[in-house]
């Protein structure tokens, strides 16, 4: 074989492997800890992000401008979306506010 099949099945190799291995992680994670898991997970695209920045600043022709644009734009929603995600599981957690109960509304406005 000559290097550069042997380099593309090699890379092949790890791809498949890294999706087995994906689907067999994410399966077994119970629906209560999907959120918070994948809200994580989002927002590590952010050195998805930088690396999309670097191959744009190094990018000489436009299919590559173009396709370093893509990966930015689509990480950085990536990453805007994991963090409204995580806020929106948290604003769950936290205790609304309370009316005043009408007899301490009327014994607070007698004194």
């Amino acid at each position: 074989m000559t290097p550069d099949v042997e380099a593309l099945l090699n890379a092949l190799t790890i791809f498949v492997l890294a999706i087995l291995v994906g689907f067999a992680v994410i399966s077994k994670v119970p629906a209560t800890l999907h959120t918070p898991l994948m809200s994580g997970a989002n927002s590590i695209h952010g050195i998805v992000l930088v690396g999309g920045m670097l191959l744009a600043a190094n990018a000489t022709d436009l299919p590559s401008q173009v396709l370093s644009l893509i990966a930015c734009a689509f990480a950085a929603m990536n990453v805007v979306g994991g963090y409204v995600v995580t806020d929106r599981m948290l604003q769950m957690f936290r205790k609304r506010p309370t009316a005043p109960k009408p007899a301490d509304a009327e014994s607070e406005a007698a004194a």
